[in-house]
C-alpha cells in the first residue's frame, strides 16, 4: 500500500501546473507563518524542497531574515541541520540542497519548531516519509523539543496512513486550504 500511494502522489505532485506550485507554496508557508508556534519559535528548521515538493526556497529567504533558520544535511543513515546561509548550499545528497561543510550545526535542543515535508499526512498529524526514515529518526531524539509542523499539498492529505512504531505524528498539518481543518499545536 505504502509504495502505491507514494506512486500515486509522486505523479500527483508533478502533474501541478508550476504557477499553480508556486501559489500553493507561498500559500503553505504563509499559513505557517500564522500559526502561534511559529511566532514564538526562535529557531526554525526547514527541508531544502525537492521539485515534488511545496517549495521552500521563499520561506528560507524570508524566515532567515526573521528567526535562526536551520536546513537538514544527510550524513550516511543520519541527518542533522545546520543554520542556512544560501552561500554554503550545494547540492548533496539525493540531489537535495543542503549546507556546506562550514556551516554552523543546530543541535536538535535548539530547534523550537521544524517543518517537515512527507508524501502524505492525515488530519491528525499522521506523516508518511519516502520511505528511508531520516525524520522519523531526527524527530525521536530525546532533546528535540520542536512544535512538529507537516506541510503539503492540499492533495496529499489523506484519510487514514499504515501507520508504524517509528512513524512520528506531527502536531499539525498546513496545506493551502482549508485551515480550519488543522488545530493549532
Amino acid at each position: 500500500m505504502k509504495r502505491e500511494l507514494r506512486a500515486r502522489m509522486r505523479v500527483r505532485n508533478r502533474a501541478l501546473d508550476p504557477a499553480e506550485r508556486a501559489a500553493a507554496s507561498c500559500e503553505i508557508f504563509r499559513r505557517v507563518e500564522r500559526l502561534e508556534a511559529f511566532a514564538k519559535a526562535r529557531t526554525v528548521g526547514v527541508f531544502c524542497s525537492l521539485p515534488d515538493e511545496p517549495d521552500t526556497r521563499e520561506a528560507l529567504a524570508r524566515w532567515s531574515d526573521v528567526k535562526r533558520v536551520a536546513v537538514p544535511r544527510v550524513e550516511g543513515a543520519s541527518m542533522r541541520f545546520f543554520r542556512y546561509d544560501p552561500r554554503t548550499q550545494h547540492i548533496g545528497a539525493f540531489g537535495i540542497e543542503e549546507p556546506g561543510p562550514e556551516a554552523e550545526e543546530c543541535l536538535p535542543g535548539e530547534l523550537d519548531l521544524i517543518v517537515v515535508p512527507g508524501v502524505a499526512f492525515t488530519p491528525g498529524g499522521g506523516r508518511m516519509g519516502r520511505g528511508r526514515g531520516y525524520y522519523d529518526r531526527y524527530l525521536t531524539q530525546p532533546t528535540l523539543r520542536a512544535v512538529k509542523i507537516g506541510v503539503c499539498f492540499a492533495h496529499q492529505l489523506v484519510d487514514a496512513l499504515p501507520v508504524e512504531p517509528h512513524d512520528v505524528p506531527m502536531d499539525c498539518v498546513v496545506t493551502e486550504v482549508f485551515p480550519e481543518a488543522f488545530p493549532e499545536p
